[in-house]
Protein backbone atom coordinates (compact mmCIF):
# COMPACT_ATOMS: atom_id res chain seq x y z
CA UNK A 1 0.00 0.00 0.00
CA UNK A 2 1.41 3.29 -1.04
CA UNK A 3 1.73 6.16 1.48
CA UNK A 4 -0.85 8.36 -0.31
CA UNK A 5 -3.18 5.01 0.38
CA UNK A 6 -2.32 4.61 3.97
CA UNK A 7 -3.17 8.59 4.73
CA UNK A 8 -6.65 8.11 2.54
CA UNK A 9 -7.39 5.11 4.56
CA UNK A 10 -6.77 6.27 7.86
CA UNK A 11 -8.35 9.46 7.18
CA UNK A 12 -11.45 7.93 6.15
CA UNK A 13 -11.90 5.38 9.19
CA UNK A 14 -10.56 7.83 11.83
CA UNK A 15 -13.19 10.79 10.71
CA UNK A 16 -16.03 8.53 11.95
CA UNK A 17 -13.77 7.46 14.92
CA UNK A 18 -13.66 11.06 16.07
CA UNK A 19 -16.75 11.52 15.87
CA UNK A 20 -17.93 9.09 18.14
CA UNK A 21 -14.97 9.76 20.48
CA UNK A 22 -15.16 13.31 20.93
CA UNK A 23 -19.10 13.75 21.02
CA UNK A 24 -19.84 10.27 22.80
CA UNK A 25 -22.95 11.07 25.12
CA UNK A 26 -22.36 10.45 28.89
CA UNK A 27 -25.87 9.11 29.36
CA UNK A 28 -24.37 6.14 27.28
CA UNK A 29 -22.77 4.69 30.24
CA UNK A 30 -25.95 4.50 32.41
CA UNK A 31 -25.82 1.56 30.10
CA UNK A 32 -22.89 -0.27 31.25
CA UNK A 33 -23.23 -2.63 34.07
CA UNK A 34 -21.74 -2.76 37.26
CA UNK A 35 -20.20 0.69 36.43
CA UNK A 36 -19.02 1.59 40.43
CA UNK A 37 -17.50 -1.66 40.42
CA UNK A 38 -15.62 -1.00 37.47
CA UNK A 39 -14.55 2.41 38.14
CA UNK A 40 -12.99 0.77 41.61
CA UNK A 41 -11.03 -1.10 39.25
CA UNK A 42 -10.03 1.46 37.05
CA UNK A 43 -8.71 3.58 40.25
CA UNK A 44 -6.67 0.54 41.74
CA UNK A 45 -5.61 -1.42 38.85
CA UNK A 46 -4.54 0.81 36.29
CA UNK A 47 -1.24 3.66 36.92
CA UNK A 48 -1.37 6.81 36.11
CA UNK A 49 -5.20 7.09 34.91
CA UNK A 50 -6.61 9.95 34.46
CA UNK A 51 -9.33 11.11 32.62
CA UNK A 52 -11.25 8.56 30.86
CA UNK A 53 -15.06 7.30 29.19
CA UNK A 54 -16.06 3.98 29.39
CA UNK A 55 -18.09 2.58 26.53
CA UNK A 56 -19.08 -0.55 24.62
CA UNK A 57 -16.95 -2.58 22.68
CA UNK A 58 -17.84 -4.82 19.90
CA UNK A 59 -17.33 -7.83 21.94
CA UNK A 60 -20.44 -8.75 24.36
CA UNK A 61 -19.47 -8.19 27.85
CA UNK A 62 -16.22 -6.22 27.69
CA UNK A 63 -16.28 -2.31 27.55
CA UNK A 64 -13.65 0.31 26.07
CA UNK A 65 -11.51 2.79 28.29
CA UNK A 66 -10.27 5.62 26.67
CA UNK A 67 -7.45 7.32 28.43
CA UNK A 68 -5.19 9.18 26.25
CA UNK A 69 -3.42 7.87 24.85
CA UNK A 70 -4.55 4.56 25.38
CA UNK A 71 -7.39 2.47 24.98
CA UNK A 72 -7.60 -0.58 27.57
CA UNK A 73 -11.08 -2.92 27.53
CA UNK A 74 -12.22 -4.24 30.95
CA UNK A 75 -14.65 -7.06 31.47
CA UNK A 76 -18.08 -6.41 32.29
CA UNK A 77 -17.20 -8.45 35.59
CA UNK A 78 -14.39 -6.07 36.44
CA UNK A 79 -12.23 -9.21 36.91
CA UNK A 80 -10.17 -8.91 33.99
CA UNK A 81 -8.43 -5.58 32.11
CA UNK A 82 -6.82 -6.14 28.48
CA UNK A 83 -4.40 -4.14 26.62
CA UNK A 84 -4.22 -4.72 22.99
CA UNK A 85 -6.17 -4.57 19.80
CA UNK A 86 -9.56 -6.30 18.80
CA UNK A 87 -9.58 -7.18 15.05
CA UNK A 88 -12.64 -8.56 13.22
CA UNK A 89 -11.32 -12.18 11.96
CA UNK A 90 -14.12 -12.40 9.01
CA UNK A 91 -13.06 -8.53 7.54
CA UNK A 92 -9.40 -8.46 8.95
CA UNK A 93 -10.41 -4.72 10.30
CA UNK A 94 -8.78 -3.53 13.32
CA UNK A 95 -11.37 -2.06 15.60
CA UNK A 96 -9.07 -0.59 17.63
CA UNK A 97 -6.44 1.57 15.95
CA UNK A 98 -9.00 4.58 15.12
CA UNK A 99 -10.01 4.67 18.77
CA UNK A 100 -5.99 4.54 19.40
CA UNK A 101 -5.33 7.57 17.13
CA UNK A 102 -8.64 9.66 18.84
CA UNK A 103 -6.70 9.09 21.75
CA UNK A 104 -3.32 9.69 21.08
CA UNK A 105 -4.13 13.08 19.06
CA UNK A 106 -5.87 14.41 22.49
CA UNK A 107 -3.08 13.58 24.50
CA UNK A 108 -0.97 15.54 21.98
CA UNK A 109 -3.21 18.20 21.48
CA UNK A 110 -3.26 18.72 25.41
CA UNK A 111 0.05 20.04 25.22
CA UNK A 112 -0.26 22.35 22.53
CA UNK A 113 0.20 25.29 25.06
CA UNK A 114 3.90 24.15 25.30
CA UNK A 115 4.51 23.40 21.91
CA UNK A 116 7.09 25.17 19.05
CA UNK A 117 4.77 26.13 16.30
CA UNK A 118 5.78 27.16 13.03
CA UNK A 119 2.80 28.32 11.15
CA UNK A 120 1.64 30.05 8.12
CA UNK A 121 -1.49 32.74 8.58
CA UNK A 122 -4.17 31.60 10.10
CA UNK A 123 -6.29 31.98 7.04
CA UNK A 124 -3.98 29.66 5.13
CA UNK A 125 -3.73 26.72 7.21
CA UNK A 126 -4.92 23.50 5.71
CA UNK A 127 -3.26 20.74 7.98
CA UNK A 128 -1.49 20.39 11.16
CA UNK A 129 1.10 18.27 12.34
CA UNK A 130 2.79 17.32 15.53
CA UNK A 131 6.34 16.74 15.34
CA UNK A 132 8.18 14.59 18.20
CA UNK A 133 11.83 16.50 17.44
CA UNK A 134 15.42 15.68 18.54
CA UNK A 135 17.56 18.84 18.05
CA UNK A 136 20.77 16.53 16.93
CA UNK A 137 18.86 14.11 14.97
CA UNK A 138 19.93 14.36 11.09
CA UNK A 139 16.42 13.53 9.39
CA UNK A 140 14.69 15.50 12.40
CA UNK A 141 17.10 18.92 10.58
CA UNK A 142 16.52 17.70 7.46
CA UNK A 143 12.47 17.86 7.82
CA UNK A 144 12.96 21.32 9.74
CA UNK A 145 14.74 22.67 6.91
CA UNK A 146 11.86 22.08 4.62
CA UNK A 147 9.46 23.86 7.71
CA UNK A 148 9.09 27.07 5.08
CA UNK A 149 7.67 24.94 2.96
CA UNK A 150 5.24 22.81 4.74
CA UNK A 151 3.94 26.31 5.69
CA UNK A 152 3.78 27.61 2.25
CA UNK A 153 1.82 24.56 1.66
CA UNK A 154 -0.49 26.02 4.04
CA UNK A 155 1.15 23.07 6.06
CA UNK A 156 1.13 24.13 10.23
CA UNK A 157 4.64 22.42 11.94
CA UNK A 158 3.91 22.00 15.91
CA UNK A 159 7.06 20.39 17.51
CA UNK A 160 7.31 18.36 20.44
CA UNK A 161 10.81 17.78 22.40
CA UNK A 162 12.13 13.89 21.81
CA UNK A 163 16.01 13.76 23.21
CA UNK A 164 16.45 9.85 21.80
CA UNK A 165 18.85 9.73 24.21
CA UNK A 166 16.67 10.24 27.26
CA UNK A 167 16.27 12.68 30.40
CA UNK A 168 20.45 14.45 31.26
CA UNK A 169 21.65 13.28 27.63
CA UNK A 170 23.17 16.51 25.89
CA UNK A 171 20.37 16.66 23.48
CA UNK A 172 18.39 17.20 26.43
CA UNK A 173 20.18 19.66 27.73
CA UNK A 174 19.85 21.29 24.42
CA UNK A 175 16.12 20.70 24.26
CA UNK A 176 15.63 22.65 27.64
CA UNK A 177 17.78 25.48 26.24
CA UNK A 178 15.47 25.90 23.43
CA UNK A 179 12.34 25.36 25.37
CA UNK A 180 13.91 28.22 28.09
CA UNK A 181 14.84 30.16 25.45
CA UNK A 182 12.70 33.92 24.95
CA UNK A 183 12.53 33.36 21.03
CA UNK A 184 11.74 29.60 21.11
CA UNK A 185 11.44 29.42 17.29
CA UNK A 186 14.86 31.60 16.72
CA UNK A 187 16.93 29.25 19.49
CA UNK A 188 15.41 25.97 17.60
CA UNK A 189 16.31 27.00 14.21
CA UNK A 190 19.59 27.86 15.47
CA UNK A 191 20.25 24.76 17.51
CA UNK A 192 19.25 22.74 14.36
CA UNK A 193 21.50 24.33 12.69
CA UNK A 194 24.17 23.05 14.52
CA UNK A 195 24.96 26.68 16.46
CA UNK A 196 26.03 26.18 19.95
CA UNK A 197 23.98 27.82 22.16
CA UNK A 198 24.60 29.25 25.71
CA UNK A 199 23.04 26.77 27.98
CA UNK A 200 19.48 27.76 29.93
CA UNK A 201 17.42 26.75 32.53
CA UNK A 202 13.86 27.08 33.56
CA UNK A 203 10.62 25.73 34.40
CA UNK A 204 10.81 23.26 31.13
CA UNK A 205 7.79 20.82 29.41
CA UNK A 206 11.08 18.63 27.68
CA UNK A 207 10.33 16.08 30.22
CA UNK A 208 6.87 15.79 30.14
CA UNK A 209 6.91 15.48 25.92
CA UNK A 210 9.55 12.91 26.24
CA UNK A 211 7.09 10.44 29.00
CA UNK A 212 4.37 10.93 26.11
CA UNK A 213 6.71 10.46 23.01
CA UNK A 214 7.12 7.28 25.15
CA UNK A 215 3.60 6.40 26.46
CA UNK A 216 2.68 6.96 22.73
CA UNK A 217 5.08 4.43 21.32
CA UNK A 218 7.89 6.89 19.86
CA UNK A 219 11.35 5.10 18.92
CA UNK A 220 12.85 7.59 16.80
CA UNK A 221 12.82 11.16 15.34
CA UNK A 222 11.14 12.80 13.50
CA UNK A 223 7.65 10.99 14.50
CA UNK A 224 5.11 12.83 13.07
CA UNK A 225 1.54 12.61 14.47
CA UNK A 226 -1.26 13.64 11.97
CA UNK A 227 -4.68 15.30 12.65
CA UNK A 228 -6.44 12.23 12.55
CA UNK A 229 -3.62 10.94 14.88
CA UNK A 230 -2.33 8.30 12.90
CA UNK A 231 1.75 8.05 14.07
CA UNK A 232 4.04 8.00 11.28
CA UNK A 233 7.69 7.15 11.94
CA UNK A 234 10.04 9.14 10.14
CA UNK A 235 11.21 12.46 7.49
CA UNK A 236 8.75 12.42 4.81
CA UNK A 237 9.40 15.44 2.26
CA UNK A 238 7.11 18.47 2.57
CA UNK A 239 5.47 18.52 -1.09
CA UNK A 240 4.86 15.04 -0.53
CA UNK A 241 2.87 15.19 2.70
CA UNK A 242 1.37 17.99 1.14
CA UNK A 243 0.11 16.02 -1.78
CA UNK A 244 -1.29 13.18 0.48
CA UNK A 245 -3.13 14.88 3.19
CA UNK A 246 -4.97 17.22 0.33
CA UNK A 247 -5.78 14.14 -1.45
CA UNK A 248 -7.40 12.44 1.25
CA UNK A 249 -9.15 15.73 2.80
CA UNK A 250 -10.60 15.63 -0.86
CA UNK A 251 -11.47 12.14 -0.22
CA UNK A 252 -13.22 12.06 2.93
CA UNK A 253 -15.25 14.96 2.23
CA UNK A 254 -16.97 13.28 -1.11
Amino acid sequence: MTFSKIILHSVLYSSFIFGIFFHSNVSAEKEIKNLDKIREAIAQRIEDVGEYKIQPSPIKGLYMVVTPPRILYISEDANYIIEGDITNIITGENLTSGYRNAARYAAVDALKDTMIIFSPPKDKIKHIITVFTDVDCYYCRKLHKEVGEFNRLGIQVRYLAYPRQGIGSASYDKAVTVWCSKDKKTALTRTKNGEKLKSIKCDNPVAKHFALGNLLGVRGTPAIILENGQLYPGYIPAARLSQALNQAKAQAFK
